[in-house]
């Protein structure tokens, strides 16, 4: 069984990209919370990286931004290679089958109190690309 579940937010604003046959997809990225705090007493975060295809990628990017709070099922896909540098990467992404938008961006900025336990990188480094 090749079955995964998220909840977390957007890290930054999703893109829509168009492929040969009118065909369209999105990648982004999910900041996901561990269910614990770690020494510091802060909440750490898994950035878990995402593609959708077709109507389901055209409406994350008409509704989503970063920030969005998303529900994502859909199942784990590897892959893999070769860089600029001529090595082999390999890559583990979930390919969405369902989307669903618990929360999304506010236009004037303002956090809630449960939108504060959410952790969002501060910078994009070190993210899965996209």
């Amino acid at each position: 069984m090749n079955h995964v579940g998220l909840v977390g937010r957007l890290t930054k604003d999703p893109v829509l990209r168009e492929f040969a046959e009118n065909r369209v997809a999105t990648s982004f990225v999910v900041a996901v919370n561990r269910n614990y705090r770690n020494h510091q007493g802060d909440v750490d975060a898994d950035f878990v990286l995402c593609t959708a295809w077709g109507k389901l990628a055209e409406r994350i990017v008409q509704y989503c931004g970063k920030g969005s709070l998303i529900g994502v099922n859909g199942r784990l896909q590897s892959r893999s290679y070769i860089n600029k540098e001529n090595l082999k990467v390999f890559s583990t992404e979930v390919v969405a089958d369902e989307v669903r938008f618990y929360l999304l961006k506010s236009p004037t900025n303002k956090q809630s109190e449960v939108e504060k336990d959410f952790v969002l990188p501060e910078t994009e480094e070190g993210l899965p690309v996209t």
